[in-house]
């Protein structure tokens, strides 16, 4: 895959502040924190050890913009460089390569917060993890169901007597209580430290014959909950393990490589506001070795619930993450073009590269592959403070 600087970068990166992790060989080999300025990756090691550590700074914008100015950073190498040694197929593993900007924060996740997601939760139940059911009960449900959640405010007046309406026309569903009820869906999508960043393979389990991408606004939050950055996301899921029941979710969910966030954190400032966040456009691309092409783009505007609402109801008073958190706010992305089998609608192939692109993020790029071909996730939290440790750093 190609990994070119002009394609990754966000198209205002001069304005932005992007912190990242780098992967640095030698005697001494492990992960640094980093940011990019004037197309260099430099060291953070001075600010924090680690990623999680950095975002619980007091400001962490004018720290890193500091220690620039002051020009004590280490330099790391040329950013195009990295980027391009960030491809698994091509590394050079004497070379630094980028990995997932977190490291030990939670990694959660919101689910069926768009309607277009909500409905496609509710076919996958319906159908019961069955492809081939998908499409006749897709065009039922969105006849019967379809326009009256596209208006409602979760949790409103409004939400609860549809709510009533659609019990008693025996179509209430679990994914239509967590949709447009009060409470939003909130669960532990991986461990921290699993996540795969920029270039990095993202699995699927090869049993599993339904499943797809889910590109997404992750948000960066500190241990206080406050919303401090935001990355790009692919919350890869397996449709039929969750349509087969939703105790399997975290089979569906959490496998080897099925997360990927990246390529770097931007930090909120006056570049990039909360309010830049809410508007951010998200487009995807899937392109398949056999020619396949599908693409996608939604606006985060026409999310259900807002950011900083569902930022508070994944941390507050009630449930506290020291580390901070990564939160993955959703997507409004289903793609159903069939591939293969007529009425089968899209899945994986092996070898699909996923491109996941917004303007003030840039672009997160990883091919799919098999879980357990891919390599296998063995440098945890223990092993980074270990590493930290040997370097002096903690």
């Amino acid at each position: 895959m190609a990994l070119k600087f002009d394609g990754v970068m966000p198209h205002d990166e001069a304005d932005a502040v992007l912190v990242g992790r780098v992967w640095v060989p030698g005697r001494l080999a492990g992960p640094s924190v980093v940011t990019v300025s004037d197309g260099r990756v430099r060291d953070l090691g001075t600010l924090a050890p680690t990623s999680s550590a950095l975002l619980e700074l007091d400001d962490p914008v004018a720290a890193v913009r500091g220690a620039l100015a002051e020009g004590r950073l280490a330099d790391l190498g040329d950013a195009r460089s990295v980027l391009a040694n960030s491809d698994p197929r091509a590394r050079d593993e004497t070379r630094p390569h980028l990995l997932a900007p977190c490291d030990l924060q939670a990694i959660r996740a919101c689910g069926v917060t768009f309607v277009a997601s909500m409905l496609e939760r509710v076919i996958e139940e319906h159908a019961k993890g069955d492809p081939a059911q998908a499409e006749e009960i897709r065009g039922t449900l969105g006849r019967e169901i379809g326009a009256s959640l596209s208006s409602l405010k979760p949790g409103s007046p409004e939400a609860m007597r549809v709510k009533e309406v659609l019990v008693g026309r025996g179509l209430w569903s679990q994914y239509l209580e967590v949709g447009i009820g009060p409470d939003a869906e909130v669960f532990n999508k991986s461990q921290p430290m699993s996540a795969v960043g920029l270039g990095a393979d993202v699995g699927i389990l090869e049993a599993s014959s339904w499943n797809n991408p889910e590109p997404e606004l992750v948000l960066a939050l500190n241990s206080k909950g406050r919303i401090v950055g935001a990355a790009l996301g692919n919350d890869v899921n397996l449709r039929d393990w969750e349509g087969r029941s939703a105790l399997l979710l975290g089979r569906a969910k959490d496998n080897n490589g099925s997360c990927a966030i990246g390529p770097f954190i931007r930090l909120l400032d006056g570049s990039f506001t909360l309010d830049d966040l809410r508007g951010t456009e998200i487009t995807v691309e899937v392109r398949g070795e056999d020619g396949f092409l599908a693409t996608g783009r939604y606006s985060l505007s026409e999310i259900s619930r807002d950011p900083a609402d569902l930022a508070a109801q994944a941390m507050g008073a009630n449930h506290q993450y020291p580390d901070g958190a990564m939160l993955f706010l959703g997507t409004a992305f289903a793609p159903t073009q069939d591939r293969g089998a007529p009425g089968h609608g899209f899945t994986h192939h092996v070898g699909d590269i996923v491109t996941v692109s917004a303007a003030k993020l840039g672009s997160l790029v990883n091919r799919v592959d098999h879980c357990h071909r891919i390599a296998p996730w063995t440098f945890g939290a223990g092993a980074l403070l270990r590493n930290l440790s040997e370097r002096g750093l903690v």
